[in-house]
């Protein structure tokens, strides 16, 4: 289970470190017009959840931080789905790193979900307060 209690310059560092295996998957799928396609939108949506935590980061309310807390969970999700699509096509070059790339994914989609749900329970009780 995933642990939920990480600081966010360490949850900052792990989507970071994300984005680079998502790079490293993308630049060894074959050139086929398949790859080419899943490849740029794996690149797109598996880049995305880095740049936008650090958009919420600097949210201007809570409602912005918890806004754009659901778009990095949003495009993890649409990375999860694409990195199934590219696996179960076997469009890529070593099965481990997109098992290990996966099995990464759906812990930060565990921990960002449980984020979102905190940030509204506190806004809740902060607006009934």
């Amino acid at each position: 289970m995933a642990n939920y209690k990480i600081n966010k310059y360490d949850l900052e560092e792990r989507l970071i470190n994300f984005a680079v295996m998502i790079v490293e998957i993308c630049e060894t799928m074959p050139d086929t017009k398949a790859s080419n396609h899943l490849a740029g939108q794996l690149l797109r949506s598996g880049t995305s959840p880095a740049l936008n935590y650090g958009e919420a980061q600097s949210g201007e309310s809570k409602r912005d931080f918890i806004h754009k807390i659901k778009i990095v969970l949003k495009e993890l999700r649409e990375t999860f789905v694409c990195l199934k699509i590219i696996y179960h096509s076997k469009l890529y070059k070593s099965e481990s790193k997109i098992v290990t790339t996966m099995n990464e994914n759906n812990e930060l989609i565990s921990i960002f979900v449980k984020s979102a749900d905190t940030a509204q329970k506190n806004l809740k009780v902060k607006s009934e307060s």
